[in-house]
């Protein structure tokens, strides 16, 4: 009697820890020593690595540098070319090295672990080895250096090869290397300066080599529009960011301040383009674009979920591409 009464109760137990594991698929998985296979990268992944809607932050200052060279002296087509080149393949080379540095750092454990919204990243998900990511970014990074060094044959300025050593190397601190500026709140600053002032300057310098105040300006415009898209990005990430030790802009001054600064950010270009629609005729044309800024910005003020900022991060991206489009048509024509 009591060797049937032992099986009934060891055949119980044996049903429970059963229904444990059913129950429990991550300890069942922990038990069984075969967790769930991460999925390879596609070329879908791939392509949504490289961040295309961020390419908008490349290709406006090129296009306000052009416009304002034409306007000055004249333009030189491959030479724009190069310098768009230039810009777009060293933003490419940048999202993928960010990729691969907050990989490897750990930084996006926790993103993924938050349910994240945005593009899978390669590196954190698992879905690509560190090593290939790295060097996509170095491909993109060579890309670059290399439409900069045509640009040197062709107009002789050799000690543009220092410029360029400078925007490469600034593409990799910025999450890369022993102390990223990435990483203490400096992320915004660098935007706007590589990607609105010295994007559009140089562009226009390479051209009719000059530096006018329309390019100046409109350097500052674009250079707005980046940090804004760069605030926006991290106030989405602000809360994983603060847990892995990333201390972005929105982490160091906290939610509110980080979305205010962020609004103030997308309105100042309208303040800038007064001058420009003093001066060219359709420049006041480009104000229409505030369609599109007015409502992110209220998407910025009152989102509560990842999903809404991402979002805004897509119509301050567009809103970006659109202000320098316009801005360039208005002072080329």
């Amino acid at each position: 009697m009591a060797t049937k009464n032992s099986r009934k109760a060891a055949s119980k137990r044996s049903a429970k820890k059963s229904n444990a594991k059913r129950t429990n698929p991550a300890k069942a998985k922990a038990a069984s020593g075969n967790p769930a296979k991460v999925e390879p990268a596609t070329a879908r992944d791939w392509i949504a690595g490289a961040r295309p809607r961020t390419l908008g932050l490349a290709i406006s200052p090129v296009a306000l540098g052009t416009a304002v060279a034409y306007y000055t002296l004249g333009y030189n087509l491959l030479l724009a070319l190069l310098c768009l080149g230039v810009a777009v393949f060293l933003q490419i080379g940048v999202n993928f090295a960010n990729d691969y540095s907050d990989g490897v750092r750990g930084t996006d454990a926790h993103r993924i672990d938050s349910q994240r919204s945005g593009p899978r990243r390669l590196v954190g998900s698992g879905s690509a080895k560190p090593r290939t990511v790295l060097a996509v970014a170095l491909v993109f990074f060579a890309l670059g250096a290399g439409a900069g060094l045509a640009i040197v044959v062709i107009t002789g300025l050799w000690w543009l090869l220092a410029v360029g050593a400078v925007l490469v190397l600034a593409a990799w601190a910025y999450t890369g290397g022993k102390l990223p500026y990435g990483y203490l709140g400096l992320g915004e600053l660098a935007a706007f300066l590589f990607f609105g002032v010295i994007a559009t300057v140089g562009t226009t310098f390479v051209i009719i080599e000059q530096w006018p105040l329309e390019a100046l300006l409109a350097g500052v415009i674009a250079g707005f529009f980046a940090a804004a898209v760069m605030l926006i990005n991290n106030v989405r990430d602000r809360e994983t960011d603060a847990l892995s030790g990333k201390k972005t802009l929105a982490v160091r001054i906290g939610d509110a301040p980080a979305r205010i600064v962020a609004v103030v950010l997308l309105a100042a270009p309208y303040g800038v383009l007064v001058f420009f629609a003093l001066l060219f005729e359709w420049a006041p044309m480009v104000y229409f674009t505030l369609l599109i800024t007015a409502p992110t910005a209220l998407v910025v003020i009152t989102a509560r979920t990842a999903r809404e900022l991402v979002l805004a991060l897509q119509l301050a991206s567009l809103a970006a591409l659109l202000t320098g489009l316009g801005l360039a048509a208005a002072i080329a024509f």
